[in-house]
């Protein structure tokens, strides 16, 4: 077998694992949108422990790209498209690390769900999930219009999550003695817009894999 076939061939096992690494994200973000529409604290202890498979996605990804680097001797198109693939991990784990951290904060504060306006919250977390899932298949399958229309969501992220922090200051106004539960509310729904922000990136990854400029989303 050619160096050019053992090259696209790790090229697209590394694909490969990288959407696996994607899928499991996705359902942590939906465990996470899960407990918190039935305050089920059982289910979002569980979604920290699946961060742990996703750290070893990570590393798994790492090795190949450095492989591939090390060994199969890419040309320039082929040493961009590992390059980047490193750092769309980066944010695909750090996107697994924020849904973690909303299953604790659900987890660890039983209940607080209930208080408050949550449906704009969940939306959001619906939201969420869906840009990261679409910013992957743009990383992955090249395409540009995806990463565009991915990144365009964003906007409508943030303005739910403006609703959602405009809502919960007038719920702690109304009522001073739930103000912790609130603030709670207001950290998943930051982690929330922050995996928004990382699949942002992601599409920006995607832009830069074809051009080789790195592009900032206005």
């Amino acid at each position: 077998m050619s160096a050019r076939k053992y090259l696209e061939e790790g090229l697209a096992e590394m694909n490969m694992t990288l959407k696996e690494m994607c899928l499991l994200v996705e359902d942590m973000i939906d465990q996470a949108v899960t407990a918190l529409t039935d305050n089920d604290t059982a289910l979002a202890a569980h979604i920290h422990e699946r961060d742990k498979k996703v750290d070893e996605y990570e590393i798994d990804i790492e090795r190949m790209c450095m492989r591939l680097l090390l060994k199969e001797q890419p040309v320039a198109a082929d040493f961009r498209a590992v390059s980047t693939s490193l750092k769309v991990i980066t944010d695909i784990e750090r996107i697994g690390d924020q849904a973690s951290d909303i299953g604790d904060l659900i987890a660890q504060n039983a209940g607080v769900v209930t208080k408050g306006d949550t449906a704009k919250l969940k939306m959001m977390g619906i939201l969420a999930k869906d840009m990261v899932k679409n910013s992957v298949d743009s990383f992955i399958h090249a395409d540009n219009d995806l990463a565009d229309r991915t990144a365009k969501k964003d906007d409508e992220l943030d303005e739910l999550f403006i609703d959602v922090k405009n809502g919960l200051i007038e719920f702690m106004k109304e009522s001073p003695e739930n103000a912790d539960d609130a603030l709670v509310l207001m950290m998943i729904a930051k982690y929330f817009e922050r995996i928004g922000d990382h699949a942002v990136n992601v599409c920006e990854w995607t832009k830069y894999e074809e051009t080789g400029e790195h592009v900032k989303f206005q």
